[in-house]
């Protein structure tokens, strides 16, 4: 049995921005903001509209037989011409969104996806698999000019749960289905799949699929991956449809393949996916700590035990102050339990008891006492939490002030990570001074714990050069790339490789995997329509 569809929302979507446009921070909460760096502008870039892009005429038209799955408003086309990372913020402030696609096409089921594909094959049209558009690695854009046209394949129509197995606690559910969505069609269940990264609101299972996307969650299941039974993938050569089974050793998993694979090897329109029962006992709590090694040893300790905590982010001093977690320059780790069974309470006065052992205060950022119990509510905890889902509003309106505001993350092995950001942030911050001839802000947070490593996940704040902020953001990310490819740590723990991290995701693998998914981008894809120059060319 699957769940109803909701409504849509009547609120509308920013087209060059992250979110709802009526949640931007106004022209005066920009100046505000822009007033606390040096080097940003005297007032803030206008707010872009479509009808200044200039954008031309479709080079394509699809047959009558599709016409009906497909627009070419201009609206339309722009909205779906980029993500939402700083570089793609930055170039529509700057009216120069790069290639707007010619056509929008919504298919409705398996076949649509599969009649738009053989069309654009045998015409050469590009075509870019779009969920939520929330892409902040390129990886929802198409760069280059090797095809005539262009078509943005967005799956939100297939928005649907379509099956229901509550005994074995799983569903079957369209790719195009966003977040809220998906949750909603599930809680007359009682399940839910627990799946929250920061981009919720806006972001589809398929493009968490596709990007193997991490939720908000900091330990046990942090991917997408782990909640995958079986895949139903339409490509070029046919509809893949691997078996929903618990577990199989049968070979090289052919749903590995596809997680991951940003829509260059096919279109991800359904799945089915693992489920737990909604939780129904909930506690968090905030503890400081003076040193920041302190903290880190006491995070390592908290992943290597049995506690298995829902939320176990590492603040540093600037994270914190910037959250409104402290302002006494501690680092702050935020913890959380939950389960839907039985109460979490004892689970975190143990995790804070070992936090305490490792030189962390509680009872507040402040270190004043508390109740050992902590409740839901703690001052620090709900700082961090509207922080956390106000940032990429206030990342726009310091884009629009001429700031370069811009997050990248990692994982490394625990022995790398204390000299891992500590390089970070002093070469970054370097690198920033150089171009701009102003100190920048580079703090970081630990997002994801694991026994054997960690994810840091970092924010640069510093002023741009008016007109070319964009080549002040790439100097840094080129340096922080460095940075972790000399510490061999990943290029992205969770926000996909894209076209933005494609030099350090082709640094990273390993050439005989190179070998062999260019070879499955031949076989599946033999035309190369399918978002080129993503993953491989």
């Amino acid at each position: 049995m699957a769940g109803t569809t909701p409504q849509p929302t009547s609120r509308t979507r920013s087209w060059w921005g992250w979110g709802w446009t009526d949640a931007h921070p106004d022209d005066a909460e920009c100046a505000a903001m822009g007033a606390l760096l040096p080097g940003t502008l005297s007032r803030p870039l206008p707010v872009p509209h479509v009808g200044e892009l200039g954008i031309a005429r479709p080079a394509a038209e699809p047959p009558r037989s599709l016409a009906h799955l497909v627009s070419a408003d201009p609206g339309d086309r722009a909205a779906h011409a980029m993500g939402k990372a700083y570089r793609d913020v930055v170039r529509a402030l700057r009216g120069r969104p790069g290639r707007i696609p010619d056509l929008v096409a919504r298919p409705t089921d398996d076949r649509g996806v599969a009649d738009l594909l053989d069309w654009a094959g045998e015409r050469q049209v590009a075509v870019v698999p779009y969920g939520g558009g929330s892409s902040v690695s390129g990886g929802v854009e198409y760069r280059g000019d090797a095809h005539g046209a262009v078509m943005s394949l967005d799956l939100t129509a297939m928005g649907r749960v379509l099956e229901v197995d509550t005994e074995g606690r799983a569903a079957r559910i369209q790719a195009g289905t966003l977040g809220p969505s998906l949750e909603d069609q599930l809680r007359p269940h009682g399940l839910t799949l627990r799946h929250f990264p920061q981009s919720f609101e806006f972001s589809t299972l398929g493009g968490w699929l596709a990007t193997r996307a991490g939720g908000h969650y900091a330990t046990g299941r942090t991917h997408i991956d782990d909640f995958v039974q079986s895949l139903r993938v339409v490509t070029p050569a046919g509809t893949s449809s691997s078996w929903r089974l618990p577990a199989s050793g049968a070979g090289p998993s052919p749903d590995r393949l596809f997680l991951g694979s940003e829509g260059a090897l096919g279109v991800i329109t359904e799945a089915w996916v693992r489920l737990q029962e909604r939780p129904r006992h909930k506690t968090s709590a905030a503890v400081a700590f003076t040193d920041f090694q302190d903290a880190l040893r006491a995070v390592r300790a908290l992943a290597q035990s049995d506690l298995s905590p829902a939320n176990c982010r590492l603040l540093d001093s600037g994270e914190a102050a910037l959250s409104g977690a402290a302002h006494d320059g501690s680092s702050v780790l935020v913890l959380g339990f939950e389960s839907a069974d039985e109460p979490v309470t004892g689970r975190l006065e143990r995790a804070v008891a070992l936090a305490r052992s490792h030189g962390g205060r509680y009872g507040g950022a402040d270190g004043s006492g508390g109740r050992e119990e902590s409740p839901d509510g703690d001052a620090a905890v709900s700082a961090w939490r509207s922080a956390f889902l106000r940032m990429p509003y206030l990342r726009d309106g310091l884009a629009r002030m001429g700031a370069v505001a811009e997050t990248f993350e990692t994982a490394a092995t625990w022995d790398r990570i204390p000299a891992l950001i500590d390089e970070v942030r002093r070469e970054v911050g370097e690198a920033a001074l150089k171009a701009t001839g102003h100190p920048a802000t580079v703090n970081c947070r630990l997002t994801h714990v694991y026994p054997d490593g960690a994810a840091p996940y970092f924010t640069v704040l510093a002023a741009g050069r008016a007109g070319d902020e964009l080549a002040v953001w790439d100097d840094l990310k080129a340096v922080a790339s460095e940075v972790l490819h000399r510490h061999r740590a990943t290029i992205t723990h969770h926000h996909a490789v894209g076209r933005d991290h494609r030099p350090g995701y082709d640094r990273q693998r390993p050439e005989p995997f190179a070998l062999a998914l260019r070879a499955a981008k031949g076989a599946l894809d033999p035309r190369g329509i399918l978002n080129p120059g993503v993953l491989v060319d």
